[in-house]
């Protein structure tokens, strides 16, 4: 099968919907009587080999491109922009994220995690300040 596979359904542990202290983590049946592992009609589908991705889609960012890690700008020399969209490692600061965004963007790259945006020069705003009040003293205020 060529191109991108019908997404699979999205699997439910058993009797999650029914109980707060039952998550909906996946969980094989494992019920003598488990309609759901039985496969009965109204209940959730189970995990099984056949909603298994061809092995030519397996791995493939959802926009149907190979996805590259990369740490630091020279990584992305390699990359080709038809075939490949390239994904920031988590380990990466922002200083290096913002170099990695620009070659990226002068190379035509498509990033799947952009993450923080360029740097913009915030616009420069007087701060006010607002000096405490003075006191009244005994000069001022009090008659003697």
């Amino acid at each position: 099968m060529t191109g991108r596979k019908r997404s699979t359904p999205r699997f439910v542990r058993q009797e999650s919907w029914r109980y707060i202290r039952v998550k909906d983590g996946w969980r094989r049946p494992r019920g003598k009587t488990s309609k759901m592992r039985l496969g009965m009609r109204g209940w959730p589908k189970a995990v099984k080999v056949g909603y298994k991705t061809g092995l030519e889609n397996r791995g493939l960012h959802p926009s149907g491109l190979e996805e590259i890690l990369v740490r630091r700008p020279a990584d992305l020399e390699k990359i080709d922009a038809k075939t490949q969209i390239v994904k920031i490692a988590h380990s990466v600061g922002e200083r290096k994220r913002i170099a990695i965004m620009e070659r990226a963007e002068a190379l035509e790259l498509t990033v799947a995690n952009p993450g923080a945006k360029k740097a913009e020069a915030a616009p420069e705003t007087e701060l006010i300040v607002k000096e405490p009040e003075e006191t009244k003293t005994e000069e001022e205020g009090e008659p003697e």
